[in-house]
């Protein structure tokens, strides 16, 4: 990018949670390569102290390839001192009063100085523990929010939640806020507190029965889901991620509120450079498993569409919200950042370019031959599934469970194996069922206003801000950058 700046990052102190994930990163990487005369950047990580709080720092977000960009522009030398002089990693915890933060001299000092805070910190497992995701979706925010309250120079409170709050809403989904104590749907009223009580009475009974953590584990990722269901979310992540939106709205004051909602999160579009990535994200672990010869059949709607944004789109959305929204008093806006109102890719168009990728450039296996991967079946419906692999697995299954009896000599573990795997595919399908066969579309009107603004304020704000959707060439994309950059992650790792 060319040596143009973003203007209004200059002289500020922000405070960034939920580093060293994903997206935390690319945005930090992007304030600090546009804006080396940011004031201080305040992260928040969760560690015992200030020195593993700094070597997790180093070594999950400064030694990534992600900063290469940054690295050769300015030389080891000169980013060390950067950092030195610009970043403080702070050892914290979003589910705890005060974030976590011990230190009072520290803690007064950053409520003197902080002026933008900026929650991306999340558990993000479909099926997270109840108490784990209250604690860190739920509860996390308000704890964010209260300190924001507390800094005396706060403009804005950015919190970063995911467009998949709307449940599996069919049609045009708006950029709406939730109302406290909603749920999706009508059953009854959502009272969050008595959420927080059962998670409590839930543990309780459980150590009183002297369960072990695994039973423990168990009940609670059970719980999650219920409850969950109950009031009309497919699953525990965007139920806690729900609650936590409306305990921002319900409890912000005057504070400026922005909640930014992305849909499924990919590799970079362009910046720093194209195809980064970390982690198995949503689609991800389908393409990677399909292009390993593993994935036989799915469950999907061909013309379902699928709302993927790359991430250094998402971060440059949230650097455009910040300098936009910081100090205007009382407002609360949400941003929907995806395609599928825009730039529309469905599950079909997707797994044809996977198709054709694998088929030319093959992953080898251990034995060192090219994995030959099929079109494979792609099924549109749980019950057509649920047939398929009655038919295909859970009849000879049957046969194997026979012979195991009779036999119990033969094929050692052989059924137990099987079945262990059957069930896990049919959980995942069960995860991913609300996102491939989802039939909503994102409305992202506000997002498309604040892209029509960033012509409005370029005597602001310069540079590359990238985040139409409509700029993506999904086969260019998906072919060149997308599979290529999942391939080199997973060859790494």
């Amino acid at each position: 990018m060319d040596s143009k700046c973003v203007q209004f990052f200059q002289n500020k102190t922000i405070l960034v949670t939920g580093v060293p994930g994903f997206l935390a990163k690319v945005f930090l990487e992007k304030i600090l390569r546009v804006q080396p005369d940011v004031k201080r950047l305040y992260l928040l990580l969760r560690s015992s102290d200030n020195e593993s709080a700094m070597e997790r720092f180093r070594t999950e977000v400064l030694e990534k390839d992600l900063f290469r960009v940054l690295r050769n522009d300015l030389g080891d030398a000169n980013l060390k001192n950067l950092v030195l002089k610009k970043v403080a990693p702070i050892p914290g915890d979003i589910s705890v009063v005060n974030l976590g933060v011990k230190d009072s001299d520290l803690l007064q000092h950053m409520w003197n100085e902080i002026e933008i805070i900026v929650n991306v910190a999340a558990t993000t497992n479909f099926d997270e523990r109840y108490d784990v995701g209250l604690s860190i979706n739920t509860f996390g925010p308000l704890n964010v929010l209260n300190f924001a309250k507390k800094c005396v120079k706060g403009q804005l409170l950015l919190h970063v939640s995911t467009a998949y709050v709307c449940g599996e809403k069919p049609g045009i989904l708006p950029e709406k806020t939730f109302k406290m104590g909603e749920t999706l749907n009508s059953n009854g009223k959502l009272v969050i507190e008595t959420e927080m009580e059962l998670m409590k009475q839930k543990l309780k009974e459980l150590q009183k029965q002297e369960c072990s953590e695994e039973e423990i584990a168990q009940s609670m990722k059970d719980l999650g889901m219920s409850r969950a269901k109950l009031h009309g979310w497919p699953n525990t992540y965007v139920f806690t991620k729900s609650m936590g939106e409306m305990l921002l709205g319900n409890h912000r004051e005057n504070l400026p509120l922005v909640i930014i909602r992305p849909t499924m999160i990919t590799s970079t579009f362009s910046e720093p450079f194209p195809g980064w990535i970390e982690g198995l994200r949503t689609i991800d672990s389908v393409i990677v498993a399909y292009g390993k010869g593993r994935l036989k059949c799915f469950l999907a709607d061909s013309n379902s569409v699928l709302d993927l944004i790359p991430v250094d789109m998402v971060a440059n959305a949230m650097v455009m919200a910040v300098a936009i929204h910081a100090g205007k008093s009382g407002s609360q806006d949400v941003y929907h950042v995806g395609s599928s109102c825009k730039n529309p890719i469905t599950f079909g168009k997707l797994h044809d370019l996977a198709a054709r990728y694998f088929t030319k450039s093959p992953l080898v296996g251990r034995d060192g031959s090219p994995i030959i991967v099929s079109k494979g079946t792609i099924l549109s419906t749980m019950s057509q599934f649920s047939f398929y692999m009655t038919l295909r697995y859970k009849l000879p299954l049957q046969m194997l469970r026979l012979i195991n009896i009779v036999y119990p000599w033969w094929n050692g573990n052989k059924y137990k194996d099987i079945d262990r795997k059957i069930n896990l595919a049919m959980r995942l399908v069960d995860l991913y069922r609300p996102y491939v066969l989802f039939k909503g579309i994102f409305d992202d009107m506000n997002t498309e206003r604040m892209r029509l603004k960033r012509q409005d304020i370029n005597n602001q704000i310069y540079g590359s801000l990238e985040f139409d959707p409509k700029s993506i060439d999904w086969e260019d994309y998906i072919t060149n950058i997308h599979i290529p950059g999942l391939i080199t992650y997973v060859l790494q790792n």
